[in-house]
């Protein structure tokens, strides 16, 4: 087994498990969103408290037990720019309401049969590459700065080992169990099987993708990122490796990208909700496409989608992380509201 096929295969895995938590759990970015502020309900939100702790604490016990090194993670190893955060969730959240979905949901809805998400993905996946490295890279570049590769520190967990004198290690297992422990501290959450177990479900697919990318990194010969879930340059990937495989290498991101789908159309059958659907409104096609090319760009710029710095970034405290996903939630509530409520005066 070839070392891209290996990794292919652990995102493959992981992305199934993400698939069913969104399937399975509702386990859905905007769907969180959109209860917090219209249905006044946080369960779906705190969903999201109890993956990223899980996340941070897995995460860092691979780093305790010799099993990851963070300063080779993708999130670690750059520099960063808060500029590029803030534009750049804005820009996505504000595409993932246009849209209806964000690139991870839209690829759930794509396994239960939807096609119109189907149009998304492929839109937002062309768009990210549009901006990674073609036409508008340059703009890109010259807006925000090239992202120059270098060991960082910049993490919540080197910060807090800065300041009490415990190893790096140990003061992100100690964020990650408090993350937990606030989460819980809710007792209609702790209630709730299923919000905890398909958030823990989530939370571990992530330090299964650091797990795995490291490990194929440190045992095989060939030069492996070390990676977790992404969807935004990872869906265009998938387009361009279906269409040149034959010269083209499959990588973490197409296994986790087609783990989704499949892990998604699992659950839709295990629920009985698969069925195919369309857009009959042109009005909301045009919408859902404008979004879906925002989308794109904006996690590029930030480095990531609600997924990639929400839980990715988030795993490995990256000072990205928080920062990208309030603007991610304030885009989105702009969305909402103009499609909701609209901007015009109350009469």
């Amino acid at each position: 087994m070839s070392e891209p096929f290996l990794v292919a295969s652990i995102g493959l895995l992981g992305g199934i498990f993400l698939g069913l938590a969104a399937r399975m759990g509702r386990f859905c970015t905007l769907g969180a969103i959109e209860d917090l502020y219209y249905g006044e309900n946080t369960l779906r939100l705190q969903m999201w408290g109890i993956a990223i702790g899980v996340a941070v604490t897995g995460t860092f016990s691979l780093s305790a037990l010799g099993l990851l090194d963070l300063e080779l993670t993708l999130n670690l190893s750059r520099s960063w720019n808060p500029l590029t955060s803030i534009f750049g969730g804005l820009v996505f959240g504000y595409g993932m309401a246009l849209a209806g979905n964000c690139g991870y949901g839209a690829l759930a809805r794509v396994g239960g049969g939807d096609l119109r998400s189907l149009l998304i993905v492929l839109v937002m996946g062309i768009s990210a590459y549009i901006t990674l490295g073609g036409p508008l890279s340059g703009l890109r570049i010259w807006t925000f700065g090239a992202s120059a590769d270098a060991v960082s520190t910049q993490s919540f967990a080197h910060f807090f080992a800065d300041m009490t004198g415990y190893s790096i290690a140990s003061s992100g297992i100690s964020i990650g169990i408090f993350i937990l422990a606030l989460t819980l501290s809710n007792r209609t959450m702790r209630l709730s099987f299923s919000h905890v177990f398909w958030g823990a479900i989530a939370g571990g697919a992530i330090v299964s993708g650091w797990a795995g990318t490291q490990w194929v990194a440190s045992t095989g010969f060939e030069a492996i990122p070390i990676v977790s879930h992404t969807f935004s340059a990872p869906i265009g990937e998938t387009v361009l490796y279906a269409m040149t495989s034959s010269g083209n290498t499959i990588s973490f991101g197409t296994g986790s990208v087609l783990g989704v789908v499949l892990g998604a159309l699992i659950g839709s059958l295990l629920k009985g909700q698969f069925r195919w659907e369309s857009c009959d409104d042109p009005r909301e096609l045009r919408r859902q496409i404008l979004g879906a090319a925002l989308m794109g760009i904006g996690a590029v710029v930030a480095v990531g989608c609600s997924v990639g710095q929400g839980l990715s970034a988030f795993s490995v405290l990256s000072y990205s992380a928080p920062l990208t996903l309030i603007c991610i939630m304030s885009g989105a509530a702009l969305g909402l509201r103009q499609l909701i409520l609209g901007f015009g005066p109350k009469i």
